[in-house]
């Protein structure tokens, strides 16, 4: 039921309208990208891959201390990074609103450094933001969720500057799509996206 009531708030908070359509722009003005980090990135790729008006979801790492992390450092949990995805979006077709609306649906922002069996504080939840405007709507719709107390604990998704992106090795890239009857896909992958496919029908690239 919470979900449900999740979803619903973020929707209203959210000010996205199909009806923006109408707005001529040109072309690269409409590209905009927004780097998140909620738990293992192949489970929020996999998930952001299907989300209409997203032009493309590239694994990597952020929010650490040194440069050119590969996957066995950051794994440590001492670099200071987290796994993300950075999400290229069409402001035509998709915004930032709706882009928080799903990562704060499919995944936990209450626990901190981990998401399920995955601990560490490269697991940890955050936005990682390019701009001011990127802050004070992350900021905005954090603080709505908290006005309306829809989780039982304290939200601990942290608000970070992006400082360098690095891209992840690329058998990271697709990895859901690439290894679908792996354990770890079937059982924890799977379940999200399909929730995410049930409260998101009508936002879906190719709807089911």
């Amino acid at each position: 039921m919470k979900k449900i009531l999740l979803v619903c708030l973020l929707a209203t908070i959210s000010t996205f309208a199909q009806s923006n359509k109408a707005v001529k722009k040109t072309k690269q003005s409409n590209i905009e990208s927004i780097t998140l980090a909620g738990g293992c990135y192949w489970c929020v790729e996999a998930i952001y891959e299907n989300l209409d008006g997203v032009k493309s979801v590239v694994s990597g790492y952020a929010g650490g201390k040194i440069a050119n992390p590969n996957y066995e450092q950051v794994s440590t949990g001492t670099t200071g990074h987290a796994e993300v995805v950075q999400i290229t979006y069409d402001k035509n077709v998709t915004n930032l609103d709706e882009i928080f609306n799903v990562f704060f649906t499919v995944h936990d922002p209450t626990t901190l450094n981990r998401q399920g069996g995955d601990v560490g504080t490269q697991y940890r939840s955050a936005i990682f933001y390019k701009n001011e405007a990127q802050k004070a709507a992350a900021q905005s719709i954090i603080n709505e969720l908290k006005k309306a107390k829809i989780y039982n604990s304290a939200i601990v998704t942290t608000l970070e500057p992006l400082k360098k992106f690095y891209k992840a090795e690329d058998y990271q890239q697709n990895y859901y799509a690439n290894n679908k009857n792996q354990q770890y896909c079937k059982l924890v992958i799977q379940p999200k996206i399909e929730k995410f496919e049930k409260l998101f029908k009508d936002r879906l690239k190719n709807k089911k």
